[in-house]
C-alpha cells in the first residue's frame, strides 16, 4: 500500500486501509487464541472428569476441573467481547461509508442546483429580451400608431 501518497487523497485512504488490515490481523489472532483455549480446556476437562478411587486424587481433579472451567468462561467472555467489538466496528464503518455517500450525493446535488440556476438565469434573460422585442414591435405597430380601430 502506498503510504507516501503521490495523489492528494491517497495518503489517508492508504493509512486507513493499513490500519484496518492490522486490526483485522489482531482480531483474527484473538479469535484463534480464544478458540484454541476453549478447545484445550474442554479437552482437559473431559479427560480429568473420570472418577478414580482415591478421594485425594478426586479432589485434585475437581479443583483442576474448576480451573479449566474458569478458563473456558474467560475465553468465552473474550469471544463475546470480540463479537461486540466487531458489531460496533461494522456499525461505525457502515455509518462512515453512509456519510461519505451522503457527502458525495450532496456535492452532486449542489452541482445540479448550480446548473439549474444558470439555466434559469439564461432562460430569464432570453424571456426578457423576447418581451422587449415584443413590446418594441407592439408599440411600433399600426394599431398603436394611431390608426382608428373599427367599432
Amino acid at each position: 500500500m502506498n503510504k507516501g501518497g503521490s495523489g492528494g487523497g491517497s495518503g489517508p485512504t492508504a493509512a486507513a486501509a493499513a490500519a484496518a488490515a492490522q486490526k483485522q490481523k489482531a482480531l483474527l489472532q484473538r479469535v484463534e487464541t480464544d478458540v484454541s483455549n476453549l478447545v484445550d480446556n474442554f479437552t482437559v476437562l473431559v479427560n480429568v472428569s473420570r472418577v478414580n478411587d482415591p478421594p485425594v486424587r478426586n479432589q485434585q481433579e475437581a479443583f483442576m476441573m474448576e480451573v479449566r472451567a474458569a478458563r473456558m468462561v474467560q475465553a468465552s467472555d473474550s469471544l463475546l467481547k470480540l463479537v461486540s467489538e466487531l458489531k460496533q466496528t461494522a456499525i461505525f464503518s457502515g455509518l462512515a461509508s453512509l456519510n461519505d455517500h451522503v457527502e458525495q450525493r450532496k456535492g452532486e446535488f449542489n452541482k445540479l442546483a448550480e446548473k439549474t440556476d444558470s439555466t434559469l438565469g439564461r432562460v430569464g434573460e432570453e424571456a426578457a429580451a423576447s418581451l422587449k422585442d415584443l413590446e418594441t414591435h407592439f408599440y411600433s405597430s399600426a394599431v398603436k400608431a394611431g390608426q382608428p380601430s373599427s367599432p
